[in-house]
């Protein structure tokens, strides 16, 4: 069973108290990116001169659209290891039937060579 983890995290200058089963680095990592995301945007003109909710928005269009394009990159990784995989499948029965090919070559050298 998890236990419950209280963890301090320091987001844009305001300390939080969070509790939940993460541990603490995996809570703290988090709590960085969303400092990151959130100095990249004040980093750009005009956004702190935007309300509270309109600047809270846009910090989560921006962690969706990480998230999406994170989840559209993992689908097309698991599509390449499916091909991959067929491939290696494919590749593997070749390489049977060549070896089978080869022996059947050899033992039919070895009955000429008898003859």
């Amino acid at each position: 069973m998890n236990s419950k983890h209280n963890t301090e995290v320091l987001i844009d200058g305001k300390i939080y108290t969070l509790a939940g089963s993460e541990e603490e680095g995996y809570i703290q990592r988090l709590a960085s990116y969303i400092n990151e995301m959130i100095l990249t945007l004040k980093r750009q003109e005009g956004f702190t001169k935007q309300s509270a909710e309109y600047q809270n928005v846009m910090i989560e269009l921006n962690m969706a659209d990480d998230y999406f394009k994170a989840r559209e990159l993992i689908n097309r990784l698991e599509q390449q290891k499916a091909e991959m995989e067929k491939e290696t499948y494919s590749l593997k029965h070749e390489l049977v039937a060549t070896q089978m090919k080869l022996e059947a070559a050899k033992h039919e050298l070895s009955d000429a060579k008898k003859e």
